[in-house]
């Protein structure tokens, strides 16, 4: 079995469970093309009409994996969930076959260690994950989205806090009394970016910032 496709829009997701099958729904969505695997035969067949193409197979077998074509794909998540044992060797089997990006899905803190240390380029825990999301958004209801930088720093898109609105940026003087610098404004249709130090925050604004995760969290919570 072979499928051609573009490297910028393939991605072959393993474990077509409730967290894999709404990933590949999410990426086909998006337009991209996913190919999905699973050893249970009756999952294939139920989510067939929602994927591109989906094929049954052992993947913890480099010998079935290289019969599915999956080094033709740069990015392949390993989605498994309860079998943390195959979810091991599947990672281990990529790695072996010299798959440049495999993300793998973890239960606990030990898993992930142990994923790491076997090879997984990024190992992510979605209920983890999900719960702190949740956490920040009951803490910091003005934040709409968060995309981190390593463990400790993050770029941050949130609505202007009430306590900063009809200030100018130096007057705010958010560097110093926060530690975070502000990159964009977005005020309706407009993209102020790199915004100057008499830029005065309206009502409505939305800020891109960078800084630390405490410094956010900070920032985040004025009123």
């Amino acid at each position: 079995m072979s499928w051609k496709k573009h490297p910028s829009q393939e991605f072959a997701i393993i474990g077509l469970g409730r967290f894999g099958s709404s990933l590949a729904s999410a990426l086909e969505q998006q337009g991209h093309t996913v190919l999905g695997i699973d050893q249970n035969l009756e999952i294939v067949q139920k989510v067939a009409d929602q994927i591109t193409q989906v094929v049954a197979l052992d993947a913890t077998s480099e010998d079935a994996l290289r019969m599915a074509d999956i080094t033709a794909f740069k990015t392949v998540i390993v989605a498994i969930g309860s079998d943390f044992e195959n979810s091991l060797l599947t990672t281990v089997a990529l790695k072996n076959l010299g798959i440049p990006r495999v993300i793998t899905k973890a239960l606990t803190q030990r898993q992930h260690d142990i994923l790491l240390r076997v090879g997984a380029d990024r190992v992510i825990r979605p209920e983890h994950d999900a719960g702190r999301r949740l956490a920040e958004e009951l803490i910091a209801p003005t934040m709409l989205e968060k995309l981190p930088l390593g463990a400790h720093h993050s770029v941050i898109e949130l609505l202007a806090p009430q306590a900063v609105v009809w200030q100018t940026l130096a007057q705010t003087d958010l560097r110093n009394r926060f530690g975070i610098t502000v990159l964009v404004v977005k005020r309706e249709d407009k993209l102020l970016i790199s915004p100057p130090a008499d830029c005065i925050l309206q009502q409505g604004d939305i800020l891109v910032v960078l800084g630390s995760n405490d410094d956010i969290t900070q920032f985040t919570t004025l009123r």
